[in-house]
């Protein structure tokens, strides 16, 4: 592959570019298949596309504005430049643009988002025991998931009718980590729905063959499940074992009755996933069924955001590379049984590069991938069903979507008008400070971009100067501020993209904030629009005073204070004042919420720690390496007061000497405390 890079803009105050100042020359652009991507001012990539053509893509871009599509004619005036990397096939240039929107997360690009969050079956293969739970979230390396459900009690009743069958562990870490060390098992181990591995009763090794008898059945291979048992009921039938057949046949029962809320769909037992589109100009919705071993395993949808023209042909080749690259990347060691890509992929239309695709998929899965279009029998029916709930679930959203975006558009309006500001805060961010009585002093900074919160963003804050502040918030909001726009000028100064070609002035870059070994943007390289602060006039006017000082200039700052709602500007007297019903105001106080919250969950941990490990401080020996491995042992002080010498001893680093003043020392001196047969002191 051979890069190249066209000419860049010269935008120093955040205003929208020209396309035509950062235009390469028609000539220069290669008629070759290729990958590019386009670059805002401050280097961040918002968005990535490829073409069989770099020349006759790139040109479209550049032709008259009031012909764009909006969302096209946005990006274009929002990049300030455009790079782009030669390929050699079409199935290379899948590859990068799929690595490439992976590492960037373009704003512009078509993004996948969950019309809703579905609840799937997790089962944690990376784990000593493994555990089966409900799990709303992102997908983990080592852990196989089944589903998504439509409901999460959909889940649960499969888990209950599998467990007589399969009694794998369901527990949360901290229960099985209670019922080992009390050394009886839960309700469930009684009545045999676990097969209480946290007590011994059978081994890790044991264990996981439940769980991995458990992951077959629910990835299809159930005929060889339920002949087993057949088999091993009519055994225990003919050697006259009459209880161990009617439990036998129980579970029998259990799993026919969990096989009968699967439905066949396919009769030829395929493993297929069955994609459907419904869409507008803006937006499109997306809808999987999976099916495996001729069953619906599982249903999910997204929502997608269009940004250029974008007809069904090429929806389905941007969600089968995004979607099916990502699983392939999630699918750890653990999860090697569990295909990520299957067999075939029934879509509505086939893209223009159904070859490359193909043959790009095949080498994800390792064997041949079909990627069809239906068109008799089941498979059509099965298409058209998926069909369906694609217009419904696109249908839904529209209703939710109209209410949202409208609001969110209307607060930050508000805010652009009532705060002064020459643009839209696109990017707001707000500081907020927790301590108790100047002790344990944190400080948190939340991101919203859009209006929404981007959590990925989010920083904590361990105030240094504490004590000197005391009580003050004021003085944490200062410091918090300087040291938060201190990164935002030292990973930015020095690290300068030209803005054209040969020599040129310093004043004539601009400022990446790009890592270059990396590639990736730095924790503090983007200023916001808005910074927040939560408190009154004099919150305000200290951290203005700390920008003033940095000499940052293009971020504006205000104030929300908790009492009557006041939003303070600096350097002003007096508050401004939005009406209750205002989107701005609400925003603003979703922002400032949203930073409390924060930091209260921050300054709770750090006092718990605190007062963890207090107990312990001073006690001869113990430094900070072996107090953390005894919380982490026992889990809490009064725990580790009832242990005894020889426990204590026999972890790691510790000898009995060292147990015994630890001992003597949680006991007052008063004593050993608990002998080593766990009996106390009288």
């Amino acid at each position: 592959m051979r890069p190249a890079v066209s000419g860049v803009a010269t935008i120093l105050d955040g205003t929208m570019a020209d396309p035509s100042s950062y235009r390469p020359a028609s000539g220069t652009i290669p008629e070759s298949p290729g990958v590019y991507r386009f670059s805002d001012p401050r280097g961040r990539v918002i968005y990535v596309g490829k073409a069989k053509s770099l020349r006759q893509r790139l040109n479209s871009y550049f032709a008259d504005l009031a012909g764009l599509h909006p969302r096209t004619r946005q990006m274009v005036t929002t990049a300030a430049k455009v790079e782009w990397t030669v390929v050699g096939t079409e199935v290379e240039a899948l590859q990068l643009e799929y690595n490439w929107i992976k590492e960037y997360d373009p704003r512009f690009n078509v993004r996948y988002r969950d019309d809703k969050t579905y609840p799937v079956l997790a089962v944690t293969m990376n784990e000593e025991y493994p555990r089966l739970h409900v799990y709303r979230g992102p997908r983990r390396r080592g852990v196989r998931y089944f589903g998504p459900y439509a409901h999460a009690w959909a889940i649960r009743e499969t888990l209950d009718l599998l467990l007589r069958v399969f009694p794998a562990r369901t527990c949360s870490a901290g229960v099985f980590k209670r019922h080992g060390q009390i050394g009886r098992p839960c309700l469930l181990g009684y009545i045999d729905k676990c097969s209480a591995p946290c007590v011994g009763k059978v081994s890790a090794d044991e264990h996981r063959e439940i769980v991995e008898g458990f992951s077959d059945f629910l990835s299809g291979r159930t005929d060889r499940m339920v002949r087993r048992l057949e088999r091993e009921m009519a055994e225990a039938s003919e050697n006259l074992e009459f209880e161990r057949a009617a439990r036998l046949r129980d579970d029998l029962g259990a799993l026919r009755r969990a096989l009968e809320k699967q439905a066949v769909v396919l009769g030829d037992g395929t493993d297929a996933d069955v994609v459907a589109f419904a869409e507008d100009e803006l937006e499109a919705a997306v809808q999987v069924f999976h099916v495996r071993g001729g069953r619906v395993r599982g249903q999910r949808g997204w929502v997608i955001d269009k940004v250029e023209p974008t007809d069904t042909e090429q929806l389905v080749e941007r969600f089968v590379s995004q979607f099916y690259g990502e699983q392939h990347a999630l699918a750890g060691a653990a999860d090697d049984a569990a295909q990520p890509v299957p067999r075939e992929i029934l879509v509505p239309v086939l893209p223009a590069e159904a070859g490359a695709l193909e043959r790009w998929l095949t080498g994800l899965r390792g064997s041949r991938v079909q990627l069809r279009v239906p068109q008799r029998g089941d498979k059509k029916a099965l298409a058209e069903t998926v069909a369906r709930n694609a217009k419904e679930a696109f249908t839904q959203h529209r209703l939710r979507r109209a209410g949202d975006l409208t609001a969110r558009s209307a607060a930050l309006q508000e805010l652009q008008e009532n705060l002064g500001l020459d643009q839209a805060p696109l990017r707001i961010e707000c500081v907020d400070v927790s301590h108790v009585q100047g002790t344990n002093v944190v400080a948190s900074l939340v991101v919203f971009e859009d209006g929404l919160a981007r959590k990925s963003e989010y920083r904590r804050f361990e105030i240094r100067d504490g004590a000197a502040a005391g009580h003050s918030d004021v003085a944490a909001i200062a410091e918090v501020v300087r040291r938060r726009f201190r990164r935002y000028l030292a990973e930015t100064a020095g690290d300068t993209a030209p803005a054209g070609s040969g020599e040129v002035p310093p004043e004539d870059t601009v400022r990446t904030g790009i890592d270059p070994e990396t590639g990736r943007p730095r924790k503090f390289a983007y200023p916001p629009n808005l910074l927040v602060v939560d408190g009154g006039k004099p919150q305000v006017d200290a951290a203005a005073a700390e920008l003033a000082a940095l000499g940052v200039t293009d971020v504006a700052v205000c104030g929300l204070a908790k009492r009557l709602e006041e939003v303070w500007l600096p350097d002003e007297d007096d508050p401004v004042i939005l009406s209750r019903t205002s989107e701005g105001l609400y925003l603003l106080q979703r922002v400032r919420d949203e930073a409390h919250r924060f930091a209260i969950t921050y300054h709770r941990q750090r006092r718990s720690q605190g007062m963890t490990a207090s107990e312990l401080d001073g006690v001869p020996g113990l430094g900070p390496a072996r107090k953390q491995a005894l919380m982490k042992h026992f889990g809490s002080v009064r725990k580790l007061r009832a242990a005894g010498i020889e426990e204590i001893a026999g972890l790691p680093g510790f000898g009995r000497r060292t147990a015994e003043t630890v001992v003597s020392a949680l006991h007052g001196g008063n004593g050993p405390g608990p002998t080593t047969e766990g009996e106390e002191q009288r």
